[in-house]
């Protein structure tokens, strides 16, 4: 839990890179706020 209380904004993160960095964002802790092109893609 290294990111425990932080808090992380990521474009571009319903695919790809963006989206494996959300992933492990999460894992370690943080709190994500994401950005997408569509509510559909951004839906995780």
């Amino acid at each position: 839990m290294r990111l425990k209380d932080k808090v992380a904004i990521i474009t571009g993160g319903s695919r790809g890179i963006g989206f494996a960095t959300v992933d492990k964002f999460l894992k370690e802790g943080a709190s994500v706020v994401l950005a997408a092109s569509s509510q559909e893609s951004a839906d995780v």
